[in-house]
């Protein structure tokens, strides 16, 4: 990670990107780096984004770039357009974060930046001088990324049983476009939370505080329900029990579809250490492969580019359908969710009944020194843990990258066991890392 930028663009403090002309900054060092003629930029609904944005269009406008923005954006519908007209996209976004924050992701033809390219970004904003321009670029409020998504989606051919479907946007940026679409493919939808404010994104809603849509799901009576982020690149669904289906269960469903119809490139499919060793197993079960990433959708993209995988994920609901779209997109997951169960005839619950996830615990231990997982004895007790489960288990055992904090994390079908063995480890740590 650089000095500004992080595993997903710049994350800060609202007022952190409106101090010191700093946004002004890194739209002239885009407009001095990357040098694009143009870009389309979107921002989500928090009440900071569209200051963040004037200062962001001074700094292009300054560096000779014309600015399309497109109002009521995803970040999805951006890194779409970005891909599909191969120019730069920006978004004005925190995701999950509460209001309070902010961000900013760059998509080069619909790719995140490479830290080369940050790098590179980064000493601009701190050092670069702005040459004189030619000629000024210019503001346009435009509606073409709209349009151009719409297109895309229109083009998936989805065919949508009639369910009592529901979703949550969250208040964020999927308040306008996710009513649109679901509108016209299904005849009875329910929406929740598509009346941001400024300061409710994320609030008690979406996919970070998943009861909201649980409890409407059981009080309206729904089929099926989802849950959006504050940018709508991730989702998670609620059956119509109100019990939750995480990324991992959703990619199960995916892959056997995919691999039904050979869009399962090579029957691989892409989790995190982070999932379920139940739910690993149903996969073997079905023939489907598993590779298991680090914790992030970065690490999951590049194991599906470098090896021309098509479907991968978190259990967050960061998934990524790559026959279709190179990039995560809640809305798209949601609908390609509801044309699977549409086109096979399937019952959500009756496909996941048999899948059996093990006993699951994370223990943060906090005020740690983490160099204590480098020990020999952390390490010679780490190992005999993983012997003593033997197979289909999960340990992950790592540092807090942001405060000093050890995450244990661990899954083994025998409850017991498995209590017996994270106390055993955690209170190892907590002898051993004494600050």
């Amino acid at each position: 990670m650089g000095k500004y930028f992080g595993t997903d663009g710049i994350r800060n403090k609202a007022d952190y990107f409106l101090h010191g002309e700093f946004s002004y900054r890194v739209g002239l060092s885009i407009g001095h780096v990357i040098k694009p003629d143009m870009v389309v930029i979107g921002n989500d609904t928090r009440q900071s984004g569209m200051a963040i944005l004037k200062e962001i269009s001074r700094g292009l406008i300054d560096s000779g770039v014309i600015v399309n923005h497109q109002l009521d954006a995803t970040t999805p519908m951006i890194a779409y357009y970005s891909a599909y007209k191969k120019v730069l996209g920006i978004m004005i976004t925190a995701s999950h974060n509460p209001y309070t924050d902010n961000g900013i992701k760059l998509f080069i033809d619909g790719h995140k930046t490479k830290d080369q390219i940050e790098l590179m970004l980064e000493d601009f904003i701190d050092n670069g001088k702005p040459l004189i321009v030619k000629e000024k670029g210019a503001f346009n409020q435009i509606n073409f990324v709209l349009e151009a998504y719409l297109s895309f989606i229109d083009s998936l051919d989805l065919n949508i049983n009639n369910l009592r479907v529901g979703f949550d946007a969250a208040n964020g940026a999927a308040y306008k476009v996710a009513p649109l679409l679901f509108s016209k493919y299904l005849k009875d939808v329910m929406g929740y939370n598509i009346e941001p404010d400024g300061k409710n994104i994320n609030v008690r809603c979406g996919s970070t505080s998943i009861e909201f849509l649980q409890n409407k799901v059981i009080e309206d009576k729904l089929d099926i329900g989802f849950a959006f982020d504050g940018d709508a690149d991730r989702c998670l669904i609620v059956n119509k029990n109100g019990e939750v289906i995480d990324g991992d269960l959703m990619m199960y469903i995916y892959a056997k579809y995919m691999k039904k119809y050979q869009l399962l490139n090579y029957d691989q499919v892409v989790l995190t250490k982070m999932s379920n060793p139940g739910v690993i197993k149903a996969f073997e079960e079905e023939n489907i492969k598993v590779s298991l990433t680090d914790v992030g959708d970065k690490y999951v993209f590049k194991e599906l580019e470098d090896h021309n995988y098509t479907l991968g994920g978190e259990a967050s609901g960061h998934i990524i359908l790559r026959h279709l779209f190179h990039s995560g997109d809640g809305i798209l997951l949601a609908l390609y969710m509801l044309k699977i169960l549409s086109e096979e005839n399937i019952n959500l619950d009756n496909s996941l009944a048999h899948i059996k996830k093990y006993p699951f615990q994370m223990i943060n231990i906090k005020n740690v020194d983490k160099s204590v997982l480098n020990q020999p004895l952390i390490i010679e007790e780490i190992e005999k843990v993983k012997k003593i489960f033997n197979k289909d288990y999960l340990v992950l055992i790592r540092p807090s990258g942001t405060e000093p904090l050890v995450r244990v994390t661990m899954s083994y079908k025998d409850e017991k066991i498995l209590n017996e063995q994270i106390n055993h480890i955690v209170e190892l740590i907590k002898k051993e890392g004494v600050i």
